[in-house]
């Protein structure tokens, strides 16, 4: 949206931000954008925690906030660690912020959104603060889950297993140590039904405080 400046028609990302409107000012011309800049709220977790299954049973049940699965733009070249998938993650940023700009925060479910892929986006600036959730669960319940998959999405392979639950394991060992911190939900003995609920509350008590 406010990306290419009404007043000198340059491209620029990286306008500052002037809390007081908040405005986001090119920084060719000094032309001031006026935008809602609203929390960001990402709820993250390794295949398998509960992630696309709570998002599914919440969909059209609340209405304060924008929900987004971030699979839908996956596309192979995104997929470059060694970049911290930066392109990936820059441009689900820009249409977060260009969504949000309705007057409802976007909460974007996303395996890898986690502070040290998402802080350091240029479209970072765009979100008053952001707010990490990531769902865990107990290692062997999470192959389980994964086994459980429809073989053609892949996850059955021992390691692609393997991978998750190092996933899963890191967020328990790290979750307290990113910064933001992220906050972490267990749903190892919680029905999905449960866990939506929880991830709810989560939700609104970010969102209405």
């Amino acid at each position: 949206m406010f990306n290419i400046c009404y007043n000198c028609g340059e491209y620029r990302v990286d306008k500052l931000i002037e809390p007081g409107g908040p405005y986001a000012v090119c920084p060719v011309c000094g032309h001031q954008h006026p935008f809602r800049q609203l929390p960001l709220l990402i709820v993250a977790g390794a295949s398998g925690a509960g992630k696309s299954a709570a998002g599914q049973r919440l969909l059209g049940k609340i209405e304060e906030v924008v929900l987004l699965e971030g699979d839908l733009l996956w596309r192979p070249e995104f997929n470059r660690p060694l970049e911290k998938y930066n392109d990936f993650f820059e441009t689900w940023l820009r249409l977060c912020k260009n969504v949000a700009q309705v007057g409802r925060p976007v909460v974007l479910f996303n395996a890898g959104a986690i502070p040290e892929n998402v802080e350091p986006c240029v479209e970072r600036r765009y979100f008053s603060e952001i707010h990490y959730l990531a769902l865990v669960c107990d290692d062997d319940l999470l192959a389980q889950r994964l086994q459980k998959r429809s073989n053609w999405r892949g996850f059955d392979a021992p390691a692609v297993i393997k991978r998750n639950i190092e996933f899963n394991q890191w967020f328990k060992a790290n979750a307290g140590q990113t910064s933001p911190a992220i906050e972490l939900l267990d749903t190892s003995r919680t029905s999905v039904e449960e866990t939506a609920q929880q991830v709810a509350g989560w939700i609104r008590g970010k969102v209405l405080g």
